[in-house]
């Protein structure tokens, strides 16, 4: 059994998961010892958890976009691994899914990226992912955070998230697409080898 494997069964017997094994919901997050880049999203939407497949929603179609990658590319590209903050769905909240369980990343995280050598640069999409990893170094605002990317490259690269509910932050900050998205797509061509 691989190390991946072997921490995936060990997330699926943690009691802090046991409700999800119970109903036969398997951790959902994709690691590889040739990963070279690392997608740190916040946890698996309610679609995502039923298609047992991360970044299956609209959400996941700017996402690819913006990544420059098909979908196929996406999903089979073996450099190319994916940690959200929370390996299950967690519930749906007043304005949208509730946030990633506390204590989950900071569990499981460590363990699989010291099992993933190679990799170069981690993206961080959305405040969650931000806070954990960059922790005191992000800015007053998350679009602070983002526009001042170039700061935490090349082991970072924080990004909005691609919700759609985020269309007219979009539309406020053409920055965005000018600045992040060139930089954001040579380096997933590059670390994917594409």
């Amino acid at each position: 059994m691989d190390v991946f494997q072997r921490i995936r069964e060990e997330i699926a017997a943690d009691p802090m998961n046991g409700e999800y094994t119970r109903r036969g919901i398997p951790p959902l997050f994709k690691a590889s010892g040739d990963a070279r880049l690392v997608i740190v999203g916040q946890a698996p939407g309610r679609r995502a958890e039923e298609t047992r497949l991360f970044w299956n929603d609209p959400s996941g179609d700017r996402l690819r976009e913006w990544l420059g990658l098909t979908r196929e590319e996406f999903y089979a590209s073996p450099h190319l691994a994916q940690l959200p903050m929370d390996f299950y769905y967690p519930g749906k909240g007043k304005s949208g899914d509730l946030p990633p369980r506390r204590g989950f990343a900071e569990k499981w995280h460590p363990r699989l990226l010291a099992a993933m050598p190679q990799v170069e640069t981690i993206i961080l999409v959305g405040s969650y992912g931000q806070r954990y990893y960059l922790g005191s170094r992000c800015r007053g605002t998350l679009t602070e955070t983002v526009r001042s990317f170039r700061d935490y490259l090349p082991r970072y690269l924080p990004l909005v998230h691609p919700s759609p509910r985020n269309t007219a932050w979009l539309k406020q900050n053409p920055w965005f697409e000018r600045e992040v998205l060139p930089v954001l797509r040579e380096i997933t061509t590059r670390l994917l080898e594409l």
